[in-house]
This record gives C-alpha cells, structure tokens and sequence, in this order.
C-alpha cells in the first residue's frame, strides 16, 4: 500500500511541477477579477497530473485484475473524455454545450459498462446521472485555494475504506494524486486544477459512488451521500437561485456560499479547512449511522441535510462581501 500511495503521489507531484513549467511557457494564466476569488495571475491545467496518476492506476488495475477490465475500461476512456475536453477548454475557451455533449459521451460510455458488468439498467442510468452532476459540481467548486482537491481526497478517502478491492485501490491512488497536486495550490495558489483537473475528479468520485451503490460495500446507499453534502448543497442550491433569477446559469460568476465567505473577509485557508472539516465530521456520521435502525439513519440524514442548507443559507445572507480594499486584501488567495 505505502508503495502504491507513494507512486501515484510523486507522479502528481512531479507531473504538476511540469504542467506549471507548460502553462508558463503557454500563457495559461487566469487574471484576476470580479467573478474570481483570486487577485494574483497564476497558471492553470495542474489536474493534467491528477489524470495521468488515475490512468496509470487503471492500468495496472485493468492488468492485475482482468476481470474488470470492461469496467476498468469505461472508467479510463470516461476520464479521458472529461479531461480531454477540459484540456482543450482551458487552452481556449469553448461553449458550454459542447463541454457538456463530450461529458454526456463520457457518462454514456461507463454507464454501459456498468450495465455490461451488472446487468442493472437502473444503476446504469444512475451512473450516467452521477458523472454528469458530479463532473460539473467538482468545477463549479473549484474557484479557491485547495477546496476541490481536498475534497476530493477526503471523500475518496472514505470510499477506499468502504469499497476495499481494486476500486478500494483506485480510491487511494487519486487521494494520493490529490496529495500531490496539493503543495502547489493551497495554501497558496502557484497553479490551478483547471477543466482538466476539477472535471477528472467529479468524474471520478462519481464512478466511485456507483460502484459503491452497485452492493460493493456493506454501506446502506443513502449514507455514502452525506460526504458529498458541501458540495452538493453549495453548488445545487446557487445554480438553482440563478436560473430562478433568470441570469444566465451557465456562465461564470462568484456567488457559491464558498466565494461569498472569501469575499467577506476570510481567507481561502480558513475556508477550505472548513468545508473538510463538514467532511470529515459526515464520514464520522456515517461510521455512527451504520450501528443504527434505517429509521434512524432516515432521520439523520435529513437533518444533516436540512443543517447543510442552513449553513448555506447563512453563508449566503449573513456573510455579504466587503467593499473596497478590504475585500481584495482578505480575499486574496495568496496567504
């Protein structure tokens, strides 16, 4: 294990190293301004290295057990899709809708695999849902310091533990990429994930939670979403608020309960340390759930949901951002 962790570590490591070396020579540099949380120029596409530490698992793992392969398969040219068409996007920007088309190709191609592996329709179109939602939740997250791969490798994490087996495997290596990738974005920022990253690892985490709901863990399938719940509430409920405004949802803005805590004053430290706690503390919760009645878990569940609204609500209305320079002094994300 302590090999298997160090390899895909030092792949991420190295692999980010040289991936700021290209955005340099490139000019892939996002600038400052009004619907970003940072206001220093720094380099994006460092989730190119999280890519390639996944493919090179995959690999290993298709080989070691054949097995899987056509699962194994579905997963590796998914991920390629996503990351492809977040490489592209992040050399010159592209529309939406196509990202999205390559995205549903993507979602396609391991839901099928799902369903050749299990023969479950159901969990296939489950499947198909998750990478579509998590994909875009993970780069709609992605807009400070650390946030998305931290929580990527806390909710990975956890999935390692509950799944074991060779997806308990590919669980570890991208926490291990994660950690990689990590000395070089937070707590200060000298490269982004870019598409490319954020987009691989919703991708992923979404392949992880079917195959987790597909009876490879002993975990009740209701549970394994409360680790997903910063996320999911954050980015559900601001898309939900925009298209409901009317303004154009699909665009780029500033407005996740995550961005407004930075613009009212706290630094992106404070607040990727506090969305990983929330994490931490939901993977304690569902440890505690599994040793109770399903009624209980029920109950449980909705409150922890009904409080994640809560928090989201008031980071939204309680915490409106600064004006003048002190919003751009404590919302830097350089600490």
């Amino acid at each position: 294990m302590v090999f298997w962790l160090l390899l895909h570590f030092v792949i991420a490591l190295a692999g980010t190293w040289m991936a700021r070396q290209y955005a340099i020579r490139r000019d892939l540099i996002d600038h400052p301004g009004e619907r970003r949380s940072h206001d220093v120029p720094t380099p994006r596409g460092g989730g190119v290295a999280i890519v390639i530490a996944l493919l090179v698992a995959a690999c290993v793992l298709a080989w070691r057990q054949p097995q899987q392969i056509v699962l194994v398969a579905g997963f590796a040219v998914g991920l390629l899709l996503v990351a492809g068409i977040g490489m592209v996007d992040d050399h010159r920007p592209l529309s939406p809708w196509l990202r999205l088309g390559v995205q549903a190709v993507a979602a396609a191609l391991f839901s099928v695999a799902v369903a050749a592996t299990w023969g479950n329709v159901p969990l296939a179109m489950l499947a198909f849902a998750a990478v579509l939602v998590l994909t875009n939740v993970w780069n709609f997250m992605d807009g400070i310091n650390g946030i998305a791969a931290t929580q990527a490798a806390l909710v990975g994490l956890g999935l390692a533990f509950v799944l074991g087996g060779v997806w308990g495997w590919l669980a570890l290596a991208l926490v291990a990429a994660c950690l990689g990738f990590l000395p070089f974005n937070f707590p200060r920022a000298r490269i982004f994930l870019g598409d490319v990253g954020s987009g691989a690892l919703g991708f992923a985490l979404a392949a992880l939670l079917t195959i987790s709901m597909a009876g490879a863990s002993a975990l009740p399938q209701g549970l394994i979403l409360l680790p997903f719940s910063a996320f999911l509430i954050d980015s559900g409920l601001t898309l939900l608020r925009r298209f409901v405004r009317g303004e154009r949802w699909w665009t780029a803005h500033a407005q996740h309960a995550y961005q407004r805590w930075v613009a009212a004053g706290r630094t992106h430290t404070v607040v990727t340390v506090a969305y990983a706690a929330w994490t931490v503390a939901a993977w304690l919760l569902v440890w505690r759930l599994t040793l109770m009645s399903e009624q209980q878990m029920t109950i449980w569940c909705m409150l922890w949901f009904a409080a994640t609204v809560g928090v989201w609500a008031w980071l939204q209305y309680l915490h409106q951002p600064l004006d003048g320079p002190r919003a751009a002094a404590n919302g830097k994300d350089t600490e």
